[in-house]
């Protein structure tokens, strides 16, 4: 039987991921399954969007303010950015009890969190913790050991034979990987054996000069037209 779909006139532009992703197992937490995560800190593109959570990590030092403003505005569930690389140590704890505090559905820590940072965060939570992975180097077996539930992908060009390599080591670790920007990049990912998939949307500014250009094609008919209708 075919999925029932209902849209409304004002919501037709939400974003629409890659059919592929939803060939992927998922994973479940908390008996939520989530096959599709997009990642974006941009509170219009996450309301817009078709994805089943969202992984807010950003390049900064993580801020409560920045956290508190994607969890309330989010409709899906929130995997929260809570450093590892300049931010380590009691910030990451504070930064990961105050995701959850917020209703964040994990937390993320990036690939050189140290260890002891990921014990001591795995002490005072009770949600997932997300170990990033980069490349083939990382140490896995210590991750999963220090308390990472999920392994977060993104190894660029990489990322499907890395996948692929965890998965021939540790068949049961749940994985989420980036599916790179083809559907055919996105299917060798799950092939390769990641559960869940994340997608990097379009930028808002991007989004919006495409509508600016059909705005300017209906202005200009508008102009001919009416000036074609006084001849």
């Amino acid at each position: 039987m075919q999925v029932p779909e209902i849209n409304t006139t004002l919501r037709q532009d939400t974003i629409q991921l890659p059919e592929v992703i939803r060939s992927c197992s998922g994973i479940k937490i908390f008996g939520k399954k989530i096959k599709s995560i997009v990642y974006s800190t941009d509170i219009a593109i996450i309301r817009n969007i078709n994805a089943d959570a969202v992984i807010a990590v950003y390049p900064f030092t993580p801020h409560p303010t920045i956290t508190k403003c994607i969890t309330e505005a989010a409709d899906i569930p929130v995997f929260s950015g809570v450093g590892g690389g300049l931010t380590q140590g009691k910030r990451s704890v504070h930064m990961s009890m105050f995701a959850e505090s917020q209703g964040a559905i994990g937390v993320v820590v990036n690939s050189p969190t140290p260890m002891s940072t990921i014990k001591d965060i795995h002490d005072v939570i009770a949600i997932p913790i997300v170990g990033t992975v980069t490349s083939i180097y990382a140490d896995i077996e210590a991750k999963l050991e220090a308390g990472v539930a999920i392994l977060n992908v993104s190894g660029g060009k990489h990322t499907a034979q890395i996948v692929q390599d965890i998965r021939q080591s540790f068949p049961e670790v749940p994985i989420i990987a980036t599916g790179g920007p083809t559907e055919a990049s996105i299917q060798a990912t799950i092939e390769a054996g990641a559960n869940a998939i994340t997608y990097t949307p379009p930028t808002n500014g991007a989004l919006f000069s495409q509508k600016m250009d059909k705005y300017r094609v209906l202005e200009k008919e508008n102009y001919e037209k009416i000036h074609h209708s006084t001849k």
